[in-house]
């Protein structure tokens, strides 16, 4: 998997119906839009720069192994290792990697069970 801890911290707000050429200038890390209207991953800097209401503080963590996004059981697998230790996952799959949004106050902790999930798994390997 080889869990990477990004050292920003994000926020997920959402800015109503506006469109994407509307909020550009925020550098949004991604977009998307659900009918209560469009949700914005930022750092979490530029929404207090911009006087943006945010309710929780996340970190990211990427894992840098490639991944197929039509791969089976591996969000499941890193999940249930998460929610084991009482740690919310809000998971997002891009073209080459899985990327896990995790609380700040528990990043750490969530990369370190990411570690210990990927040494039990190299393990299984090699049986």
């Amino acid at each position: 998997m080889e869990p990477k801890l990004d050292p920003q911290s994000y926020i997920f707000c959402c800015v109503g119906n506006k469109k994407i050429d509307e909020i550009a200038y925020l550098n949004p890390l991604m977009t998307f839009r659900e009918k209560e209207g469009l949700t914005l991953i930022l750092e979490k800097e530029d929404a207090i720069w911009n006087n943006i209401q945010f309710e929780s503080v996340y970190r990211l963590i990427t894992l840098s192994v490639h991944s197929s996004l039509d791969a089976v059981g591996l969000t499941a697998s890193f999940s249930e290792k998460l929610a084991s230790r009482n740690i919310s996952a809000n998971v997002i799959s891009a073209y080459f990697h899985d990327h896990i949004f995790v609380q700040e106050h528990k990043a750490e902790e969530a990369l370190k069970a990411l570690y210990e999930l990927q040494s039990l798994e190299g393990k299984q390997d090699n049986f």
